[in-house]
Parts: C-alpha cells; structure tokens; sequence
C-alpha cells in the first residue's frame, strides 16, 4: 500500500503513527490517495474532510469521512483523532491488501448494552464565547514601539442562523529618534461589529451587518453602518469543502464623523454605498485556486468607488514540480475621509495616519521541485 497524504496537518506524525504503508511524497506513485480540507465549524474548531481514491489494484475504491473538533481541543488531541480517521478510511484498502490476515480488531461495549433516550440539553444553545488580549514591545537605539489589543467575540451557528459580534480595542504608541529630534505618534482604534445571517436554500442566504468604529489613523472620530446582503452560491454549500462560487451582494448607509476636516472640507457626512462580492474556491487534487473580486461605489457618485482584486494559484505541474502564484491589485477612489493639508513628516515616519493613494499592488510566485527517495517512513527529528 503506498499512500500519498495532502493536507495542512502534521504529516510526520502521520508517517510516524501509520506505519503499515508506504509514504509517498508524488502522487503519481501512489495507489491510495488522501486529501484532507478543512474549514473553521460553530464550535469554534475545524471541520476536516478526508477523501479517499484508489488506484491500481484499489481502483474505483472511495471513501470519505469528516472528523469534528471543537475550540476545547488541544493540538495533540486534535492530531490523535486525525490520525484515527485516516486509519479508519484505509480499512477497505487493507482488507484487499496482503496484510489482511495481519488484521486484528475489537470493538467496544460502550453504548452497545442497552439504549437510552438521553436529552443532551446544551447549556450553551450553541453560542461560543471568546476573550482575548496580547501586548507588544519593540525597541532599538532610535525607534521604540509599544501595542496592545484587547477584544471580544461570540459566535453562533446552526443549520439555518449564524449570529456573530465583534468588539476590539487596539492602542499603538510609537517614539522615533532622528538626530536631535523625537517625533511621538499614538494610534487608537475601536470597534464593534455585528451580524445576522439566515440560510435560505441550498444556494441562497441573507444577512444583515452593523457596526460601529473609532479609528486616529484613517481620520474617524465615530462611524457607524449598516448593510442588508443577499448571497448566491452556484454550488450546494455542503461542497464549501471541495469548491464554491458564492456572488454576494449588499446595500446600505454609514455615517461619518471626522477628527479634522477631509479633503472635501467635511467634519461629518452620511453615504448611501454598495457592493458586489465574488468568490472562487477549489481545492482539487490537482492543485488549489482562490479568487476574490470585489466592486463598492457610493449611490450617489459613482466616480467614489473602489475595486479589489485578489487570486492564488498553486498547482501541481509534472512529478514532483509544483508552482504557486499570488497577487492582489486594488483601484482607490472613495478616500473620502482623508484629512485636508499636506502629511507631515510625522505621518510619514510613524504612519500616524493614511496618505493619499491611487492604487496598491503586490504579487509573489514560487516554484518547488521534489526529487529523491519516493518511499521514505523514517522519523528523525534529532539535532
């Protein structure tokens, strides 16, 4: 049995703990092949799907499982299932391998001698809470920085509803030393978020969002917003896994006061604005692709307006060579809030607040290729 493992998980605890196959790093070379996704779940954990496809002497075998985790998991827990699942997804290939005689197994009594009508009530009607905090310092001989983050978040989600909020608090001191000069900057952010999504269909949702934020850098001494959207997925929701084309689309109204007069000589202004989002996932044997376009302009000057473009790539060319691309462009027009008169040097040097842009770029390739001993199961992890 020569097994080809792709996933974002331990692999050298997989290769470890399943010993009775051979690991292959090529696919090409494998007669069983395992892709894992998985995606973040209402428990706070993740999700992770195992397929399974046979080849050559295990050709037109499948086999699928999911494995559930919950934010209560520890990472040596979550790896220990992990590992359960995959040997029990291999079961089929080995009843048809040469080690079927070698095959010893028990099952346990627990839940076998006698049912019972349990109501496993949930004290927590699936809400999930979380509280967290970090601080951070940085210093050298003429720069010195100083950040903490404190927020909170709760999270609810069943088949039909999920329910979400969001309140962050962020505070980031930063001292500059330039020959006999010491420039000071302060940042401080707030915010609150909510949402209320409701699914409608196999393809369709709806939702509602909210929010309110405080923010020195891009100029925002109170904003709040509010924004009903709808949501079209071509694809069934239960492939999210495996592939989605999800276009979404929303409308509504923020208000804005401002901590100096903008660039248009506003302290305060209300906006009508729009969006259309769209989003391309697949994640295949082949390789994965993610691509998100996303088009906003105000209702009332369509000359305001922003688009954003992010996409990556990664595939598997030939054996053992794979290339991975990323990039993202962004089109800005809607820097309403930008603060009238020239940035100083402080600005500049602390970024202590945005400047001016018309567009913003970047992008990145790579390319690997593997080449070597194909059949390796040895774990060395020494000096």
């Amino acid at each position: 049995m020569k097994l080809f493992v792709d996933c974002s998980c331990e692999k050298s605890y997989i290769r470890q703990e399943i010993k009775f196959v051979n690991h292959v790093r090529d696919q090409a070379q494998a007669n069983i092949q395992l892709f894992i996704y998985d995606i973040a779940n209402g428990s706070g954990g993740r999700t992770y799907k195992l397929d399974f496809t046979g080849l050559d002497d295990y050709a037109d075998i499948i086999t699928n499982h999911d494995y559930e985790t919950n934010a209560n998991m520890t990472a040596d827990e979550i790896r220990i299932g992990l590992v359960k699942s995959i040997k029990k997804g291999l079961l089929k290939y080995l009843i048809l391998s040469e080690l079927v005689d070698s095959i010893d197994y028990e099952i346990s009594n627990a839940g076998l001698a006698k049912q019972q009508d349990i109501d496993f009530a949930d004290p927590w009607n699936n809400w999930i809470f979380e509280v967290y905090g970090e601080a951070e310092l940085n210093k050298e001989s003429s720069r010195k920085e100083f950040e903490y983050e404190l927020g909170f978040e709760s999270d609810r989600v069943t088949e039909k509803w999920r329910i979400r909020t969001d309140l962050q608090m962020n505070q980031a001191n930063s001292e500059f030393i330039r020959e006999d000069e010491t420039f000071t900057s302060e940042r401080f952010r707030y915010f609150a978020a909510g949402s209320i999504v409701r699914s409608l269909s196999d393809h369709w949702s709806t939702g509602v969002f909210a929010g309110l934020r405080h923010d020195t850098f891009t100029n925002l001494d109170f904003r709040y917003y509010f924004n009903p959207a709808i949501e079209y997925n071509i694809f069934p929701y239960k492939e999210v896994l495996r592939r989605e084309v999800v276009f979404a689309y929303r409308v509504g109204f923020f208000h804005s006061d401002y901590i100096e007069p903008t660039i248009f000589n506003k302290m305060r202004e209300g906006i009508f604005n729009h969006s259309l989002d769209v989003q391309v996932r697949y994640r295949q044997p082949w390789g994965n692709v993610y691509t998100r376009l996303r088009a906003s302009t105000f209702l009332d000057d369509f000359e305001k307006n922003r688009l954003q473009l992010f996409g990556r790539f990664s595939v598997r060319l030939i054996k053992g060579l794979s290339v991975r691309f990323s990039g993202n462009f962004e089109i800005i027009r809607d820097q309403i809030n930008l603060p009238a008169g020239d940035a100083s040097i402080e600005d500049v040097l602390l970024q202590q607040k945005q400047i001016a842009t018309d567009f913003e770029l970047g992008f990145s390739v790579g390319l690997s290729y593997t080449f070597g001993s194909a059949f390796n199961n040895i774990i060395n992890t020494r000096l």
